[in-house]
């Protein structure tokens, strides 16, 4: 499966779009993270478990989209877009959806 954030692909010509797709990924974040995070915010510096975290949920968006693409017979997605929200009790949950358009190129 083919993914680009881009209306096509160069040098390739789109023979049929398929639909609208979307992949979502909501994961919550632990005591433990949220304990180390809070003393990197305090010290300065990069949150290694949260940046992890987020890679991981759009690893999934993305990765459902592309089953949900297949399904509909596409062998590629274009114009994909990326979104992330916090959301829950206390900001407690990461959400990263992802939709774009399935499309078979050639």
């Amino acid at each position: 499966m083919q993914l680009t954030t881009t209306p096509n692909f160069e040098g390739k010509r789109i023979t049929r779009y398929c639909g609208v797709v979307a992949g979502e990924a909501i994961l919550g974040a632990n005591l433990f993270k949220d304990l180390f995070a809070g003393i990197r915010d305090l010290v300065g510096g990069r949150s290694g478990t949260y940046e992890k975290e987020l890679q991981r949920a759009r690893d999934i968006a993305l990765k459902e989209l592309a089953e949900r693409a297949a399904e509909m017979g596409a062998n590629a997605v274009v114009g994909i877009d990326l979104d992330y929200e916090v959301m829950g009790e206390r900001n407690g949950m990461l959400m990263v959806s992802a939709s774009g358009t399935a499309v078979v190129v050639e």
